[in-house]
């Protein structure tokens, strides 16, 4: 059985780490990138099931690279789960196209649940900007 592709861009390496760990201890294939410049080049060579997203990065901010994966056609749907400590992040995450968002520090536990329901439900457009 195919796993699934998850990936996460984060401009903190501790944060890619300890994600990696719990996401392959839980049977996913993990994909990390800490440099967001290179997140859609890589997003078209892997093909991720959902995307983990921190929002504030340096470059590229995660709102920018959320933008730009919406105009394109095989990203338009993708589950992206937005994370960050920021007060205003929910609002930028939604405005920007988020299916979901997790204020960091986030619990496990919650990720887990988030990624789980948001892989079982085939109707992930219906969920496009139901944060809130």
């Amino acid at each position: 059985m195919k796993k699934n592709r998850i990936m996460i861009c984060d401009d903190d390496q501790s944060i890619l780490d300890v994600l990696q760990m719990l996401l392959e201890s839980e049977d996913f294939e993990v994909i990390a990138e800490i440099d967001s410049t290179q997140l859609i080049n890589k997003m078209q060579t892997y093909s991720p099931d959902i995307l983990l997203l921190d929002l504030w990065m340096p470059v590229l901010t995660g709102d920018e690279v959320l933008k730009s994966l919406r105009q394109i056609e095989e990203f338009k749907f993708i589950p992206v789960i937005v994370l960050s400590a920021s007060v205003d992040a929910h609002s930028i995450a939604q405005g920007a196209g988020a299916t979901d968002f997790l204020p960091k520090p986030f619990d496990m536990d919650d990720l887990i649940l988030k990624i789980k329901q948001l892989l079982q439900n085939p109707d992930i457009d219906k969920v496009l900007g139901a944060i809130g």
